[in-house]
């Protein structure tokens, strides 16, 4: 059975997307981007867009699954609180279309795309590109969201 799984790196400034699909070992690269809401908007504006975008990529391409990245604290507590803000209007675009959510610490989604739990940027994007050689990834966030939708697959692949 083929799923076809949206990975979501939250982000206020940047929010990273990828539709993967999945059939037991085998993964596809279909699609993926960056949701960019106006630096100067209001947070409310912001907010929109993010919902907005992402309820057009579930109407776009179907996804049967979401996978997104657990919301680390930092500590800076209104940097937490504003990041949990975009993943929130992530999941309720998606929840709204009636796609389940599976949640993932980071540490464990690194650990399933590289092995290493506490990778950095440039492992993940290597990694990402040997793991999917149709991704060409041109951001962090971009190359986070298709990790994030690897790393559900892989954790996941026994389930289905």
């Amino acid at each position: 059975m083929t799923r076809r799984i949206l990975g979501i790196d939250p982000g206020l400034l940047h929010t990273g997307w990828a539709i993967i699909e999945s059939m037991g070992s085998e993964r596809r690269y279909i699609a993926s981007g960056v949701i960019l809401p106006p630096k100067n908007a209001e947070l409310a504006a912001r907010l929109a867009v993010i919902f907005n975008e992402m309820n057009k990529l579930c109407e776009t391409w179907q996804p049967d699954e979401c996978s997104i990245e657990y919301t680390f604290v930092n500590k800076n507590a209104t940097t937490t609180l504003l990041l949990g803000h975009a993943r929130a209007a992530a999941m309720v675009a998606v929840g709204t279309n009636n796609i389940p959510i599976f949640e993932y610490e980071p540490n464990k989604i690194k650990k399933a795309v590289t092995g290493v739990g506490h990778a950095d940027k440039t492992q993940i994007d290597a990694m990402v590109k040997i793991l999917l050689p149709g991704a060409h990834p041109k951001t962090a966030d971009e190359s986070d969201a298709i990790a994030i939708a690897l790393a559900h697959s892989n954790m996941n692949r026994l389930m289905f």
